[in-house]
């Protein structure tokens, strides 16, 4: 027997209602407001209960800064345009420049030395900051729009002050709208030295970086040439900043594995026929000994272009360009064991990472969306601490790609990756590479408040919600998302 057509149409309508209202409700759900905290985002994670530091009193991170009556020792002002330009090899693009250049100046420093960098923001028009990709600055000073500063509008300016305590290779680049500025050229190479350490005979910057899809090193589409004196030792410090990892290799010379993220390794030994896998925002100082016939070395860096160290004898050109060696070094056992300066066996606080990946709603934008813990942003976690903490840390990738995580303001010590633990020099981080299906330990001290994000350094991705932060439970921000100047970090 037919139903009635009105008890069909009923019928039709609540089938639909059944299927429209939770998608409804999730789209509104998702929407986020003009402006908000960030420290408003999801749900407060003070990891293992009973356990940790007590907070002091509360502290707004614009307090957090470096002494201003200190005279700087290196005092550089960057001026941000928005533009086309050249590129070394002639070729113009169109995107964003430091001082009329990118990358922008190389910005070299000692260790101990007060560095003092005023950004002019000349005609970026979604504004700009600066953060200081692996140096450790105070919270105040790390450069990430809406939650430490607001974004730096046309005709504006912004110092940042900050002591450069650790010698390694770092770099900087902005942190407003960064999945756009930073592929635009938004950058540039920032390095300490020690302060008392002899140097490298041969100390070469190689900044990697795509410009609409070309290769480039140091801003260059061709091989970067630096003489070398047989016998010499060279450092070539390797920075990754494009949105996936690359790696590095050698020929014509028995290289080792300095430094990784600015922190040097403990007995480092010969890399054989292995390539050094530098993860998106990472960095690997390579050093070799130069030939003592004079022949000449190429590191290469990604496939196409090479740092080339020529000698004197009469060969003149290096070894043709090699593919990638199949095997990819391990730093879970490189190097020699070191003492760490805490028990990261008795942690105060333990959280979980988890990303991956579903169908969903973000902004009340429909889309195949990066998780973690299971839910999308804004909905993911504030992992709160307190000074003084041991963290431990567990990060897995679930999500059916190669995610690089970048933790601001702290280095951490890999434990173990798959469960296997470390038995190398200790491998210290601020990104890192982590490959679907893996899953790392990892540990640091809670020695720096602020507000730090830590996310994943494909920006694209980070833009999309892959991103958490590390809060300190007694620190505030006056700072929003969104608002009268428009902070969009990601």
């Amino acid at each position: 027997m037919e139903l009635p057509r009105r008890l069909r149409l009923a019928a039709a309508f609540a089938a639909a209602l059944a299927v429209v209202g939770p998608l409804a409700w999730m789209w509104q759900a998702s929407l986020l407001p003009p402006a908000y905290s960030i420290t408003d985002m999801g749900q407060a994670d003070h990891g293992r209960p009973g356990h940790g530091h007590h907070a002091g009193g509360a502290r707004d991170i614009t307090s957090l800064i470096t002494d201003r009556r200190r005279a700087p020792d290196v005092d550089v002002t960057l001026t941000a345009r928005q533009q086309r330009f050249r590129l070394a090899s002639g070729r113009e693009v169109d995107g964003y420049t430091l001082n009329g250049r990118s990358p922008g100046p190389e910005i070299v420093a000692t260790a101990g030395q007060l560095v003092q960098v005023r950004l002019v923001n000349e005609s970026v028009s979604g504004g700009v900051t600066l953060h200081w990709h692996g140096v450790d600055v105070p919270g105040g000073e790390d450069g990430v729009a809406g939650v430490t500063q607001d974004a730096v509008g046309i005709g504006r300016d912004f110092v940042y002050r900050f002591v450069a305590r650790q010698a390694g290779t770092f770099w900087y680049h902005s942190h407003q709208l960064s999945h756009e500025q930073v592929a635009g050229g938004l950058l540039g190479a920032l390095v300490i030295r020690p302060a008392h350490e002899r140097s490298p005979a041969v100390d070469v910057i190689a900044l990697t970086h795509l410009y609409n899809g070309i290769r480039t090193i140091n801003g260059s589409e061709s091989d970067l040439v630096v003489p070398a004196q047989p016998g010499a030792r060279a450092r070539v410090r390797v920075i990754n900043t494009d949105n996936g990892p690359t790696s590095t290799w050698v020929t014509g010379a028995t290289p080792r594995l300095v430094a990784v993220d600015g922190t040097d390794l403990h007995a480092p030994g010969p890399v054989g026929r292995a390539a050094i896998l530098v993860t998106s925002g990472g960095r690997a100082d390579v050093e070799v000994t130069m030939p003592a016939d004079g022949s000449p070395v190429r590191v290469q860096i990604g496939g196409p272009l090479s740092v080339v160290l020529t000698g004197s004898s009469h060969r003149t050109s290096p070894a043709p360009a090699s593919t990638r060696p199949a095997a990819t070094l391990d730093l879970l056992a490189y190097g020699s064991p070191a003492s760490i300066p805490f028990d990261a066996a008795r942690p105060d606080r333990t959280f979980r990472y988890e990303m991956g990946r579903r169908p969903g709603f973000v902004d009340g934008l429909p889309g195949f969306y990066w998780t973690i813990n299971g839910h999308l942003y804004p909905d993911v976690p504030m992992f709160m601490v307190a000074e003084g903490d041991v963290v431990r840390m567990t990060i897995v990738n679930d999500s059916g790609e190669v995610h690089p995580m970048h933790l601001h303001g702290h280095h951490a010590l890999v434990l173990s990756r798959n469960g296997v633990a470390a038995t190398g020099s200790p491998w210290w981080i601020d990104s890192l590479n982590v490959e679907d299906g893996e899953s790392y330990d990892i540990a640091f001290l809670a020695d720096n408040p602020g507000i730090w994000a830590d996310h994943c350094h494909n920006l694209p991705h980070a833009q999309e919600g892959l991103l958490v932060h590390l809060m300190y439970e007694n620190v505030t921000t006056p700072f929003l998302i969104g608002g009268p100047a428009d902070n969009s970090p990601e």
